[in-house]
């Protein structure tokens, strides 16, 4: 039993230590070439916290970064990013212009340096290749999200770029509506796979579904069934809620500011998890699921909005991220239910796992709770 509830905080302790940083590190690119690729225009958005922890910038070390601070070091960061995105038409290099100023933009997760490139290529190639190995050094997990206008085409290519695919190929022609629902489908069950708070929210309501709550205690369900039964009540009204907000927030008819979604997040987390340890809401845990799933739909908005939205394929954009959410989703459930039904007369599950896993996912929640409200 000890050893069991040590292995439970060592591996809750190893994912908080990435849950930390709850939106990965990634920058932003748009890419979009004149009718013969002779010339392509970069927009190219870096956050300020990824820039100073390798230049430097935040010169006084007072933790914040003023737009003097950055325009000082305007030129570094310039030399900096031009070293690290090279594009080569028909296997020749293209050219840099002179990079426009420097501008700041704010993304959910905080301000953005905005660089505006324009790369010179040789017209009508029969190829184009894109490298792209910023901050890979430092963080082998950063990833650049490039959105590719192709020559002549209103469609926008999603392509992502990370250390073991820091070269691909640009398509030469706009992506099909088939080609774009598949890319939006990955980014979705990217999301929720390393979105540790939805996680979390879910396998806090999840936990007590092979279990009843009978004379102050948790007992062992005697079927499948009827753990089965309670698991797709939680996630339908999950699913139902956050398909809502989503779909609300992407088409712009709602939206809540981010620091306020992503602490009432944090804070459903906490409450999900402690209401495990007394089973105040046991019967109707759908509900809390449908109510706080309203938030989290706002903040899967959020990351599809950072992915960039291609205009003309708005609908497949947000169908296909929506579904890809779904399929993590159903993914992690399909991985969870079996392992708790298996363990559920166990004292390990009722009390190392549901009632002291869920005291560790009420800490962490907290403290995000902190990070989120408070900006710490």
């Amino acid at each position: 039993m000890s050893r069991a509830l040590q292995w439970l905080t060592v591996t809750l302790l190893l994912l908080a230590g990435s849950a930390f940083a709850h939106k990965p590190s990634d920058s932003y690119l748009t890419l979009r070439a004149s009718p013969d690729g002779a010339t392509i225009e970069v927009r190219w958005d870096i956050a300020l916290r990824d820039l100073d922890y390798v230049l430097e910038i935040d010169r006084d070390g007072n933790g914040e970064i003023t737009w003097g601070e950055v325009r000082r070091r305007g030129a570094d960061i310039h030399q900096y990013a031009l070293q690290r995105l090279a594009l080569a038409a028909g296997g020749q290099a293209c050219t840099w212009a002179e990079p426009a100023p420097l501008r700041l933009d704010r993304h959910s997760d905080g301000t953005y340096a905005v660089l505006g490139l324009q790369a010179r290529c040789a017209p009508d190639a029969a190829s184009l290749r894109l490298r792209y190995s910023a901050l890979f050094d430092v963080d082998p997990t950063h990833r650049g999200l490039v959105q590719w206008l192709a020559p002549g085409s209103t469609g926008a290519q999603a392509l992502v770029f990370s250390a073991e695919s820091a070269e691909q190929p640009l398509a030469l022609r706009g992506p099909s509506a088939l080609e774009t629902l598949r890319q939006y489908i990955l980014e979705g069950i990217w999301h929720i796979w390393i979105g540790f708070d939805h996680i979390l929210f879910l396998l806090s309501l999840l936990l007590p579904a092979v279990l009843l709550r009978a004379g102050g205690r948790w007992m062992p369900v005697a079927r499948l069934p009827g753990a089965l039964g309670a698991v797709v009540k939680v996630v339908t009204a999950f699913t139902l809620a956050h398909s809502i907000t989503l779909s609300l927030a992407v088409l712009g008819f709602a939206s809540l500011p981010s620091r306020f979604v992503e602490s009432v997040i944090a804070a459903s987390v906490v409450l999900a998890a402690l209401n495990n340890l007394r089973g105040t809401v046991e019967k109707r845990r759908w509900v809390m699921a449908f109510v706080f799933g309203l938030i989290h739909g706002f903040g899967f908005a959020s990351a599809l909005a950072d992915l960039g939205l291609p205009q003309g394929a708005l609908a497949l954009a947000l169908v296909g991220f929506n579904v890809g959410v779904e399929l993590g989703q159903l993914a992690i459930v399909a991985a969870f239910l079996p392992v708790a039904f298996w363990l559920r007369r166990t004292v390990f599950y009722r009390v190392g796992i549901l009632q002291f896993g869920s005291i560790l996912i009420a800490i962490l929640a907290s403290w995000w709770f902190l990070q989120r409200a408070f900006d710490l």
